[in-house]
């Protein structure tokens, strides 16, 4: 027992601290999704051995450190709880009518075409984004255009096919490649029967992993860069999709600053949405961030339709003569800009040397 408790914890440690070496490898970044997991292990761990390990001077600086890592896994983590307090505001008069979305990565290779489609009935938002949706997603998804006569679509085969259908009117539209020409963003200006504009950024940037990209670059780049154009633009905007990143994380903290935009997550819980088939592996990497005229009323991860991601459903309102989530706002100091225009450079670089190794 004293073997294995010294071999766990020591692992349990070295995983809560590698995510602070800020190096965008894989490797390093990879133990910034399992926070949660990471911390379970070390509460049992540390609790249990009081009662199964032999003390000694070793013992005492081992649970010392997983304490220290506990303190500042919680303090990452306390912010997605109901515990952290937050002011939920009602809708006025002078309120928008309530939006909602359903932000869905289908999986590509998933054919359960008809079980997504049952679910957005049964749901009925107002929006709809799916992505990895290729031409075959396409055709199942032509259904929706009878409740959704404005759309855009991207099918593509590499698993980065973005569409979107919507039911409040879409008066412009475009897609961005920021960082990559093989992997799309959606840019939308929709205006609701109320009178109330608003912008819609889908985005899917690739994750590190040993199976797709090496390291982060592309990823935080691609972020960031839609982060500088919410900011420039200045409009009532939300941003939803595929993150591939969680909310702790430095890029998305950088995100959310350079952006001026709120993650609704705080003081509602984690909502995590991938892995959808193993509850013990579940990352919060599907996100929604908006700006601060905008107020969520509900966001939950939903019910399995044959993907590896849990759709994320969001419904809220739009009041923008209310300034009460201005206090949320955080904002980029000055090297903190400096490396947000360093990471886009970066992302930017990466995706030139991609291709100039596929060219080979």
């Amino acid at each position: 027992m004293n073997t294995f408790y010294y071999i766990l914890s020591c692992l349990s440690i070295f995983a809560s601290l590698i995510p602070l070496i800020q190096n965008q490898h894989w490797t390093f970044r990879i133990f910034d999704f399992g926070k949660v997991q990471i911390l379970v292990i070390q509460t049992i761990l540390f609790i249990t051995s009081w009662f199964l390990v032999t003390p000694s001077n070793l013992f005492y600086i081992i649970q010392a450190g997983l304490l220290g890592c506990m303190i500042y896994e919680i303090s990452l983590l306390y912010k997605y709880t109901p515990l952290y307090k937050i002011e939920k505001l009602e809708k006025t008069e002078r309120s928008s009518r309530s939006i909602s979305l359903v932000s869905a990565n289908v999986y590509q290779f998933n054919t359960e075409y008809q079980r997504f489609i049952d679910f957005v009935q049964k749901e009925n938002p107002d929006i709809i984004l799916t992505m990895e949706s290729d031409k075959k997603w396409e055709d199942a998804l032509q259904v929706f255009k009878k409740d959704y006569p404005y759309f855009h679509e991207i099918g593509l085969e590499n698993t980065y096919g973005m569409h979107l259908y919507s039911r409040i009117e879409i008066t412009a539209c475009k897609e961005h490649y920021f960082i990559a020409d093989d992997i799309p963003s959606i840019e939308a200006t929709l205006k609701t029967k109320d009178g109330f504009e608003f912008v819609f950024f889908g985005v899917h940037p690739p994750p590190p992993s040993p199976t797709e990209e090496d390291n982060s670059k592309e990823r935080d780049g691609e972020l960031l860069a839609v982060a500088k154009k919410v900011r420039k633009q200045q409009k009532t905007s939300v941003v939803v999709g595929d993150f591939n990143n969680v909310a702790w994380a430095k890029s998305s903290i950088l995100f959310r600053k350079a952006s001026h935009m709120i993650d609704p997550r705080i003081g509602r819980g984690l909502i995590s949405t991938f892995h959808a088939r193993y509850w013990v592996l579940r990352f919060p990497i599907d996100q929604m961030f908006h700006t601060t005229d905008i107020f969520v009323e509900e966001i939950a991860a939903k019910e399995n339709f044959g993907s590896d991601h849990l759709p994320l459903y969001c419904r809220f309102f739009i009041d923008k003569r209310n300034d009460d989530q201005e206090e949320q706002i955080e904002h980029l100091e000055q090297e903190e800009m400096e490396e947000v225009d360093e990471m886009i450079s970066e992302g930017k670089k990466e995706e030139s040397n991609r291709e100039a190794i596929a060219t080979e």
